[in-house]
């Protein structure tokens, strides 16, 4: 293999892993402590080791959580397009003729210097760690890691290289300023030694809460076969770089280890489990259960639980988990003549999760929630992961705020007191009901909602989905346990919520995927019938913030096709992961982006805006690779000429 180095990301290698930790504490959690960079001699400590580990899993805050990486994951997909305040970092994601994607702009290169610094310190960590005394076992996090990165990586921009100045999968401490990229193939292999190592080297139950295990591994490890395996087969002609050839007779050897290697962790879980139903898995009240396998941490009472930088008015920038204020449209423009004859907000912004901060920079596409779509009328009536995705109602708080009113006036003149629903979107078969040319005298004729015969709160029927307002999405919500019965004095921050990354539901879809390619249609429906039984069951309804007694699941079971498709896994794929930052990997992997993406429909950016337009979006297959990040290029001491052949095709200047 070639010889290359990257003084770029040597120095983000040791300068940006800011976390040590001791692991003697009471706590059964990373006992974090700053510190401002590792240089090389740290790594040949015990201390030095363990603050090594310590900051792998610190790493995933710099990406996962970052409303601007959850961006580039969902904007230009079938679930997302920018919305009514989007600037360039959400149009030029789009790709539909309001922007565009460059080296510059792409915000994929929040991943690039994280992954590879990461990358570094885990190099450090597995060459320095046996002399130092650590354990194969604490090792092998190290190797997970490695590999979890260059998944990353290679899914994102192609070939990536394997040696960052000291040679291929070595820690790196030179300074020459120059770099050649490996090829997908050499990548895959390095990753699959690692996650294979891991898999052999991990406990079967975590360390501390969190931390990695042999299922863990397995799920990357099943996934990266699963998505080496469309590489070789590659159907749709998708082209790669650096350029080399690819086998199409090995694919099916790929999809076949992908699905045994997620049945064997489905057939012995471990310490993991499904929870028993879908608003269990999200609801922040039960965050890191059972079925979370891996997170980027926060809590608000951890002092460096979100990277030392506190939970006050939010910066927008990591490792702060501000994600979640992406899909919140500004739903405090809501206005009610209230009791006293005054006019009110009656939804202030709030932190709890069905809330929170407003941006109003993405917003879902319409035509998931119409007939066809993903949340078709006949999913959302038996499927109970659309209330919990979705904050569909929005419940009166002005109450929290102080204010005495004993009622505001909603649709229909009716009265609607503390805690009811004030607004709500609706199915798109109760459009013809709605009489949107009602102006109540409260103000809300200017927001375009409408009214529905002996109903006090006002709707919108979800075919009328615009890029000024749309259903929020609750499942990534912000979640405090100090708002002392009020709206939260930290409403403006980021979350103190751990951003998920990992569930163990996948593996139940890539199983299912796998076997589809394998042409084993029942050991498929199997699969994604588990998933479904489960989202047919509801025990607490969260748009009505009431408890439940539903069982659907025979429904959904008699809903599922005879045969299973790759699209109907991409649909089952949007329905569990809506929103969380699979879908543009989901897309690529599959090859279904231009299919699946390239026409959508959503209403213009004014609060009445209600009729769909029609958005056509150009995805060149050369663009299933994002740009090599502007900075990357710019710190390389090479030719004009091997910058521009460093760089992916599609992006060269």
């Amino acid at each position: 293999m070639k010889t290359k180095s990257i003084k770029y990301i040597l120095a983000a290698g040791l300068l940006c892993c800011g976390l040590s930790a001791t692991f003697t504490s009471c706590s059964d959690i990373l006992d974090e402590q700053p510190r401002s960079q590792f240089d090389p001699t740290f790594f040949t400590t015990k201390t030095g080791i363990e603050g090594g580990l310590t900051s792998l899993y610190a790493h995933l805050r710099y990406f996962y959580g970052n409303g601007y990486w959850l961006n580039i994951c969902e904007t230009g997909t079938d679930e997302y397009t920018y919305a009514q305040s989007a600037d360039g970092n959400f149009k030029d994601a789009d790709l539909s003729g309001v922007g565009q994607l460059t080296a510059t702009t792409s915000r994929s290169d929040a991943l690039w210097g994280t992954a590879f610094a990461n990358i570094n310190t885990a190099s450090g960590i597995i060459e320095n760690g046996a002399e130092a005394g650590i354990s194969s076992a604490l090792l092998a996090e190290a190797y997970f890691f490695r590999a979890f990165d260059y998944f990353l990586l290679v899914q994102t921009f192609g070939g990536v290289p394997l040696d960052l100045g000291a040679g291929e999968l070595k820690f790196n401490t030179s300074t020459v300023r120059t770099s050649v990229r490996n090829t997908v193939p050499e990548v895959y292999a390095a990753i699959f030694a690692d996650l294979e190592k891991a898999v052999a080297d991990l406990p079967e139950t975590p360390r501390l809460t969190g931390t990695a295990t042999k299922n863990l591994a397995r799920l990357f490890l099943s996934k990266a076969y699963l998505t080496y395996a469309w590489w070789l087969e590659n159907p749709n002609n998708i082209p790669t770089y650096p350029e080399c050839s690819r086998d199409a007779s090995q694919a099916n050897s790929y999809f076949q280890k992908a699905l045994e290697t997620a049945t064997q962790a489905i057939n012995a879980p471990g310490p993991y489990a499904l929870q028993p139903t879908f608003y269990d898995v999200n609801v922040a009240t039960n965050d890191r259960n059972s079925e979370i396998m891996l997170y980027a941490d926060h809590d608000e009472n951890e002092k460096y639980g979100n990277g030392g930088s506190g939970y006050g008015w939010g910066s927008g920038g990591s490792p702060e988990n501000f994600a979640y204020w992406m899909t919140t449209f500004n739903y405090t423009e809501m206005t009610a003549k209230a009791a006293s004859g005054n006019t009110i907000n009656p939804i202030q912004r709030e932190a709890v999760q069905a809330l929170g901060r407003p941006w109003t920079r993405m917003a879902p596409i319409a035509d998931n929630f119409m007939e066809g779509g993903v949340w078709e009328d006949a999913v959302k009536a038996i499927d109970s992961r659309y209330d919990a995705t979705f904050t569909l109602r929005f419940h009166t708080n002005w109450q929290k705020a102080g204010g005495s009113d004993a009622y505001v006036f909603g649709a229909n003149d009716m009265h609607v007191g503390p805690n009811e629903i004030f607004f709500s979107w609706v199915p798109e078969s109760e459009d013809s009901k709605i009489d949107y040319t009602v102006s109540s005298g409260n103000g809300n004729g200017n927001l375009g909602f409408g009214v529905m015969p002996g109903r006090a709160d006002f709707v919108v029927a979800v075919n009328h989905i615009s890029r000024k307002k749309y259903p929020i999405n609750w499942k990534l919500g912000i979640y405090r346990t100090d708002n002392a019965g009020g709206l939260g004095s930290m409403v403006n921050g980021g979350s103190p919520r751990p951003f998920n990354v990992a569930k163990f539901s996948e593996f139940y879809l890539i199983a299912a995927e796998a076997a589809v390619k394998l042409g084993r249609n029942d050991v498929a429906r199997n699969m994604v019938n588990v998933l479904r039984a489960r989202a047919g069951k509801q025990t607490f309804s969260q748009n009505d913030n009431v408890a439940v007694s539903v069982d659907y699941s025979a429904e959904m079971l008699a809903a599922t096709p005879d045969i299973i498709t790759v699209d109907y896994i991409l649909d089952e794929r949007s329905r569990e992961f809506w929103g969380e930052g699979y879908r543009w990997y989901d897309l690529v992997r599959t090859q279904k982006w231009a299919e699946r993406a390239t026409n959508y429909r959503i209403a213009g950016s004014g609060y009445t805006d209600k009729d769909l337009q029609s958005f056509r979006r150009d995805i060149p297959a050369s663009y299933y690779l994002r740009p090599i990040p502007q900075g990357q290029l710019d710190g390389m001491e090479m030719t004009d000429a091997e910058k521009e052949a460093y760089q992916n095709p599609a992006y060269r200047n």
